[in-house]
């Protein structure tokens, strides 16, 4: 696979179509490890600004959606960036996805000075310092893991296991999740996955925390539980934002584990504005079914056109760049976008849980 390729959906225009146009750009990660994470949140990019261009573009501007396929590395990033770099009408990115990749994205423009806005990236890292020109607007790991935690409060909480997938996620994210179970006073017991999560959950022992904190992906976590049929004691698995738990029911996953996911989005049956406008855009325009991911691809992207609707004139980088930096509150159909002086976003976190029945709730 190439390091960087368009994904189809963008159209190569005329001079004089071009002129008129707006291009968007969108990086994303297409490893193996995150191909199910960018597929979802891109379908639902997809859907919106096709919705958007049917119904005039913004300010009578037809927008060009440009998603750039990289392979997770630096080196996909900074070509991808290239790219972007040499298209004039270029005056965004939006989306960038997933977690990794988005951190990379963060770290590549600062050091490329590209003056270019990086709106609405599928940002998880509750570490990672924000500059002047990266809007996040979703919950990161560290609003997720809190409100997770909340529901099991009555539990009388006192310690926290940590399983991480692969040992690439312990080596991205070991520090983040210490420090987080630290400043919520949770002793903490890690396991690092390798070649066979099924085997660390049949290996837990009863003195093995109860609540269990997964960090990687829906078909890891689809295996980890099913190492964990048949132990005695009861588990509670806390999952993150890059979980599907319909698809991991699909993948076989063990029922007799509850697992609560949690999503920065509201839930996708619910009757905000934007949500029941993403539900019927994705069943017009794509053969999906509804998942948290599509919906926060889409709300970026509506959150992207919300901003550079109000720029005057013709929108530039420089412009478009300085209508981001206002950081003003913006109400994206119900979801609201408001920042903090640490430059995030959103606490907005919402969840969904598998009963140890099979059955999904929320």
């Amino acid at each position: 696979m190439a390091a960087t390729t368009a994904l189809p959906g963008f159209t190569q225009t005329n001079r004089s179509a071009a002129s008129r146009s707006l291009v968007v750009a969108q990086l994303v990660d297409y490893s193996l490890v995150q191909q199910d994470v960018s597929k979802d949140f891109l379908i639902g990019s997809r859907a919106a600004w096709q919705d958007i261009n049917a119904r005039g573009g913004i300010r009578g501007r037809r927008v060009e959606h440009l998603a750039l396929e990289t392979d997770g590395t630096p080196a996909s990033v900074q070509k991808a960036l290239a790219t972007v770099r040499d298209i004039p009408n270029c005056v965004v990115l939006s989306g960038s996805v997933g977690d990794q990749m988005a951190g990379q994205v963060v770290a590549q423009l600062q050091k490329d000075n590209l003056g270019l806005a990086h709106a609405a990236p599928w940002l998880q890292n509750s570490s990672l310092d924000i500059d002047e020109q990266t809007f996040p607007i979703f919950a990161a790991r560290q609003e997720q893991i809190a409100y997770a935690l909340k529901t099991l409060s009555v539990m009388g909480l006192q310690e926290l296991g940590a399983v991480y997938a692969t040992p690439q996620d312990h080596t991205a994210y070991h520090r983040e999740v210490e420090r987080i179970a630290s400043g919520m006073k949770l002793r903490l017991e890690s396991f690092r996955g390798a070649d066979n999560l099924r085997a660390i959950g049949q290996q837990l022992t009863p003195r093995t925390p109860a609540v269990l904190l997964f960090v990687g992906g829906t078909p890891e976590l689809a295996e980890f539980t099913q190492g964990l049929e048949k132990q005695a004691r009861q588990r509670y698995i806390v999952a993150l934002a890059d979980v599907n738990l319909q698809t991991m029911l699909q993948m076989g996953a063990a029922r007799n584990t509850p697992v609560i996911a949690t999503q920065p989005v509201p839930l996708v049956n619910a009757s905000l504005p934007v949500v029941r406008a993403y539900r019927e855009t994705l069943a017009r325009l794509f053969d999906e079914p509804p998942t948290s991911l599509s919906l926060a691809g889409y709300i970026a992207a509506r959150y992207t056109m919300d901003v550079l609707a109000e720029v005057d004139g013709t929108p530039t980088r420089q412009s478009v760049l300085a209508a981001f930096q206002r950081r003003s509150k913006v109400d994206v159909g119900g979801f609201l976008v408001r920042f903090n002086p640490q430059r995030r976003s959103n606490t907005y976190v919402t969840q969904s849980m598998m009963t140890a029945d099979g059955r999904l709730i929320g």
